[in-house]
């Protein structure tokens, strides 16, 4: 083959490549129309808002002033929901909610699309969760404080005050239902910052039930419901010992004073169970003739105080004839004759102190032995103990184990 003969088949081939790829595009365009691809705006800011079975999906619309709809899908592209282009502003907000829905963690894709349907590049929304029955049962009521749920505020019983602890943070309110004195059913709430709750039409003897509401997020579409509505324990009168870890000593004008080191009255409230022996035991000194008498604070001023359980030593100077006065606060109530002075009584009285009991025993005073102070109490604080006689016959000593003061609840 000639050099000629093999440029001209070269140029040949060429020219062939250049008809085809011609041909190409010429198709191409037919293809589509004589048209170019056109993609409308995307969305931006996306949020979802979850629900009950249902969710809500929103966006900032896109700018492009050519889309005329959205249309988002879910399910692999299953389904799907159209949105109405009615803004083009970035800073307006487009929203809707999607039903129904399963309980579940959603994907959603959303395009925007314009007039010829063209659409634009997906916008994705990724862990888009639908709450349901699931995370329902999942949820408790409000707890209530065990150790003290409620407390009786009048005789009649009719003034109740419920205690709660604090709530977890998706509480959003509790629920209390109560039968009133009209024996009508009633409901009322109480918010998250509320540890307390008080009825004051509050029907004694019938039961008082509850249940919370919650909410999976702040922006949650809705609230639910605990499954189940639970029942304060039952609302009823009870004596309740009171609170021996509040008590002190208060040393008064003629208290008479501890035998030594370690018999100090402090031994009447150190918890010990039966009639005690010697030292773990209040002991009088010698120096105070009876009657005498000592004093001590509870800590807080019962208007209830309803009872006393005096245990005795295992032996000797047990008290059996004794009076139990009681006064709100001591302020000017100091006595300015000894215990045992003829006056003492009405000195005693115009000093502001309460005779509370005036006991009188039959044993030898051992115990454990339960005094009764009655249902009309005054408000108390302060106790004192005026021991008039001992079972030894003793003039001068007195003992005890444990003093056990209770109030109505």
């Amino acid at each position: 083959m000639t050099k000629h003969h093999s440029s001209l088949i070269w140029i040949t081939a060429l020219v062939g490549v250049l008809a085809s790829c011609s041909r190409k595009a010429d198709q191409f365009k037919d293809f589509l129309n004589n048209q170019e691809i056109k993609y409308p705006g995307a969305i931006t800011k996306t949020f979802t808002r979850s629900g009950n079975l249902r969710l809500g999906v929103g966006w900032s619309p896109s700018p492009d002033p050519s889309v005329t709809k959205y249309k988002v899908y879910w399910n692999n592209y299953a389904d799907s929901t159209e949105v109405t282009a009615v803004t083009h502003s970035p800073s307006d907000t487009l929203f809707t909610i999607i039903k129904p829905l399963q309980e579940y963690t959603y994907s959603f894709f959303v395009y925007s699309y314009d007039e010829k349907g063209n659409r634009s590049i997906p916008t994705e929304i990724q862990n888009a969760r639908v709450y349901g029955q699931t995370y329902r049962q999942s949820l408790m009521n409000r707890p209530i404080d065990l150790t003290d749920p409620y407390k009786l505020l009048n005789d009649a019983g009719n003034q109740l005050e419920l205690h709660f602890l604090t709530p977890d943070s998706t509480n959003t309110i509790t629920y209390v239902r109560y039968t009133n004195t009209s024996n009508v059913q009633k409901q009322v709430s109480l918010l998250p910052a509320q540890n307390t709750l008080t009825l004051t039409d509050f029907k004694y003897g019938t039961k008082v039930a509850y249940q919370s509401n919650y909410t999976p997020g702040s922006t949650a579409l809705d609230t639910f419901s605990t499954t189940i509505v639970d029942t304060f324990p039952k609302i009823e009168f009870g004596i309740v010992k009171c609170n021996k870890a509040l008590f002190q000593i208060v040393n008064m004008p003629y208290d008479v004073q501890p035998y030594m080191s370690g018999t100090e009255v402090s031994k009447l409230w150190d918890g010990s169970v039966g009639p005690q022996g010697w030292p773990n035991v209040w002991h009088s000194d010698g120096n105070s003739a009876l009657p005498h008498h000592f004093t001590f604070d509870m800590g807080v001023a019962y208007d209830s105080l309803r009872t006393m359980e005096v245990t005795g030593r295992n032996c000797c100077h047990n008290p059996v004839d004794y009076e139990v006065w009681g006064i709100a606060d001591i302020t000017n109530a100091a006595t300015t004759v000894p215990g045992n002075d003829p006056n003492w009584k009405t000195n005693a009285l115009a000093k502001g102190w309460i005779l509370l009991k005036d006991v009188s025993r039959s044993d030898d005073g051992t115990g454990p032995y339960t005094i009764d102070f009655g249902t009309n109490t005054p408000t108390i604080r302060y106790i004192r103990i005026r021991v008039k006689r001992v079972w030894s016959g003793d003039n001068y000593y007195s003992n005890m184990s444990e003093l056990t003061p209770a109030f109505k609840k």
